[in-house]
């Protein structure tokens, strides 16, 4: 009795863990991906900043500026960034790869980096997306993690492509056709918190 026995227990938890992989499986393929449309909003006035254009790399993503609100005043022209000191000087500001190498973990996305095109200075970062995928919170840093800051950023719309320079949509999502609508943003406002006053994203 003992053989059969042993034979029914064994398929029993082989069924058991075939089972939970399936569970799992699933709820992991279906985690919301940073690939998209998200929008910064500056929280003292309630306006948009910037528009990041999060591209899938492979192993890596990469976030570009996609869209620039400039302030009154400021030259409606795109800035160049002149003081990059890597491949990217003298580069528009508009299309400009600002997030780079960071690579997915779950909701978590980390190993990257975040550029300040203003200074030229790159910092660490790290990013987490909200299983609800209508949030981004981007944290850069200097050495170590805890001594960063965090900002929020809302996914837009799919349509919203459509409001994006025909350029950078070229150059980034070649062979990009008619967008599909989905639900909006709920978030309208973004939410800062700063644990330490070096900003490489103000």
């Amino acid at each position: 009795m003992e053989g059969p026995l042993a034979r029914y227990f064994t398929r029993l938890i082989v069924a058991g863990l075939v089972a939970l992989v399936a569970a799992v499986l699933p709820a992991t393929a279906q985690e919301p991906s940073v690939a998209g449309l998200w929008q910064k909003i500056d929280e003292q006035t309630g306006k948009p900043v910037i528009w990041f254009l999060f591209v899938d790399r492979g192993a890596v993503y990469e976030g570009v500026a996609a869209r620039l609100f400039p302030r009154p005043g400021e030259p409606p022209n795109p800035p160049t960034c002149t003081r990059c000191r890597d491949d990217r000087k003298d580069a528009s500001f508009l299309g400009l790869p600002m997030i780079r190498g960071m690579r997915r973990n779950g909701l978590r996305y980390e190993g990257g980096n975040i550029l300040d095109p203003r200074d030229g200075n790159i910092y660490s970062a790290v990013m987490t997306v909200s299983p609800d995928g209508q949030s981004l919170t981007v944290r850069g840093y200097l050495g170590f993690e805890l001594f960063g800051r965090n900002e929020t950023w809302y996914r837009l719309p799919e349509s919203a492509l459509r409001q994006i320079d025909p350029i950078v949509i070229a150059k980034y999502l070649p062979g990009q056709g008619s967008t599909s609508s989905v639900a909006p943003p709920r978030h309208p406002q973004a939410n800062v918190k700063s644990a330490n006053p070096t900003n490489p994203m103000r």
